[in-house]
């Protein structure tokens, strides 16, 4: 993967970008996650397809970066760096916050990509969140600001049930201070609830995967995910022993689904 860099007002963005053949896939990590985060898929499709995958903005090398800046914002950046590198109709792979992030891409332009596979992530629609659910996520900086840095990088771990996973998170935490780590948090968090706040449709036009871990205890994960898969009626596969960090707890797995949904589903549509 080749490291390139796009220049914003408010920071730089770095990239990995490798050349293939067929449809591209990019890949969104999390928050606080950076590119390692899909360390396991890069390696299966390396060469394969046209891969990109970033550190959002704030994250891993993308930093400093000032954090004023909205989902819809890092949508734009997203779809000008893949027109830059001449990426047209892509499939996303988007974990928990890199989901948001695609899904917001397809609201704001729509028809553009050829697919979305969501790991661990959840609907942008306004109807599935409850007010307290809303509440908390506008004033996360209650919860995360008091903890100590020790039990916060503890408590980071728990995205993960497998020792590969619990190792990648806390080495991608590990280069944050408390002061960083605290303040991408609230920032995330806060940006998303004025997302969906938004109330704008968000609606999937492209074929969808929704990947979930059984063992996903991060917030109301699984929830969002049965109440999204039925009411949109969307594909969704439960991954046995994974956490939040599905690919990475069930890698093979995950990129097995990521096959089939390439090689089946695209052609099938």
């Amino acid at each position: 993967m080749e490291e390139r860099v796009f220049a914003t007002a408010l920071g730089e963005i770095h990239y990995w970008v490798n050349p293939g053949r067929g449809r591209p896939m990019v890949f969104l990590p999390g928050l606080t996650a950076d590119h390692r985060l899909f360390d396991k898929q890069i390696e299966a499709f390396e060469g394969e397809y046209p891969l990109l995958v970033w550190d959002a903005p704030g994250h891993g090398a993308s930093r400093p970066f000032r954090l004023e800046f909205s989902l819809w914002d890092k949508a734009g950046w997203l779809h000008t760096i893949m027109e830059q590198e001449g990426l047209k109709r892509p499939v996303f792979v988007g974990q928990s916050m890199g989901g948001y992030v695609a899904q917001c891409y397809l609201e704001r332009y729509p028809g553009q990509a050829a697919g979305f596979i969501s790991i661990d992530s959840a609907p942008l629609q306004r109807k599935y969140l409850t007010a307290g659910e809303l509440w908390l996520l506008k004033h996360a900086g209650l919860i995360y600001r008091p903890y100590p840095w020790k039990a916060l990088q503890k408590a980071g771990l728990a995205v993960s049930t497998t020792d590969y996973g619990r190792e990648l998170m806390a080495r991608m935490m590990a280069d944050y201070t408390k002061e960083e780590y605290v303040a991408l948090t609230v920032h995330g968090f806060r940006i998303l609830a004025e997302a969906i706040e938004r109330d704008l449709p968000y609606r999937v036009d492209c074929p969808c995967l929704l990947l979930c871990g059984e063992k996903d205890r991060a917030g109301a994960a699984k929830r969002y995910n049965r109440a999204w898969a039925k009411i949109e009626g969307l594909p969704l596969v439960w991954l046995s022993g994974a956490g939040h960090n599905s690919n990475t707890d069930a890698p093979e797995w995950v990129n097995d689904l990521i096959r089939d949904f390439m090689t089946r589903r695209l052609s099938a549509d």
